[in-house]
């Protein structure tokens, strides 16, 4: 989500640019910031930036660089005219350049008057955020590939692992099996073999880990086809992140062996890289 935008239009009395830069937020968190003669537009400016950008922590700002004879500001010569009359009544005569000085500090000697947004000016100015909008866009998009890149090689690990856990699984449920029988023989007690075998059955049905590894294997896919969405997907490639994580978790406490343990934990750490790459997921 992070981006940096940029466009500047030259005007003939003013150089207007237009800045945005983005950072990662869970939803969209818009700080705007522009001269008071286009705050009427700024709900304008607000829907456009939301349309384009959806999340982010998003900062705009417009700056104005008058560059000609273009000023608000303007005096005003009945009012200073009027104070100079009566600062020569109060000091019978005297110096009219050290009157002036004194008349344009007095009040309402200089009128500010407010600039109406001209429409043309306006089209050309959103004509310069659309600009800059596709500047950050293509940033991101940019960083989006690598993103993507990346994700596609995380999920790609956790699907060797998986398979790894897949051919080592027949292997520990045998080691479960003889633990058992071992356990048995030491104890030296005669026992029903049918009875054991259904305490067996039961006991291994406890650590059986297929439903867990059907559905990692469809998260993942999930995962790679929500991944290629031409739709924004971030907030859902975070829950789907989350259900890998529980069926990881729940091999690793049904696993009760070592070796697929030690996968469970490279499957941890694969998994933790992708929840923190996808705080740049739009």
């Amino acid at each position: 989500m992070t981006g940096y935008g940029k466009s500047v239009l030259q005007l003939p009395t003013k150089k207007i640019t237009i800045e945005l830069k983005s950072l990662n937020s869970k939803n969209l968190d818009l700080n705007v910031r522009m001269p008071s003669m286009y705050r009427a537009k700024e709900l304008d400016i607000r829907k456009l930036i939301a349309k384009h950008l959806v999340r982010g922590k998003v900062d705009f700002s417009l700056y104005v660089e008058v560059t000609g004879e273009d000023t608000s500001s303007k005096i005003n010569k009945t009012v200073v005219k009027e104070y100079i009359k009566q600062l020569r009544d109060v000091v019978d005569g005297g110096d009219t350049t050290e009157m002036l000085k004194m008349a344009v500090r007095l009040p309402d000697a200089v009128i500010t008057e407010r600039d109406e947004i001209d429409e043309d000016e306006w089209s050309s100015i959103q004509s310069e955020i659309n600009n800059a909008l596709n500047h950050i866009k293509s940033y991101r998009e940019d960083e989006g590939a690598i993103l993507k890149q990346d994700f596609e090689t995380r999920i790609a690990s956790l699907r060797d692992l998986l398979n790894q856990v897949i051919k080592m699984d027949p292997e520990r449920i045998d080691g479960v099996r003889s633990r058992l029988e071992k356990g048995i023989a030491d104890i030296k007690e005669k026992v029903d073999e049918n009875r054991f075998e259904q305490e067996l059955v039961y006991y291994i049905e406890k650590f059986d880990i297929t439903e867990e590894k059907v559905r990692l294997d469809n998260h993942l896919d999930y995962f790679i086809s929500s991944l290629n969405s031409a739709d924004s997907n971030g907030k859902k490639l975070g829950f789907i992140s989350q259900e890998i994580g529980r069926e990881i978790n729940t091999i690793g406490s049904k696993s009760n062996y070592a070796p697929m343990q030690k996968l469970v934990v490279q499957m941890k750490d694969e998994l933790e890289k992708i929840k923190e790459q996808m705080l740049n997921a739009l």
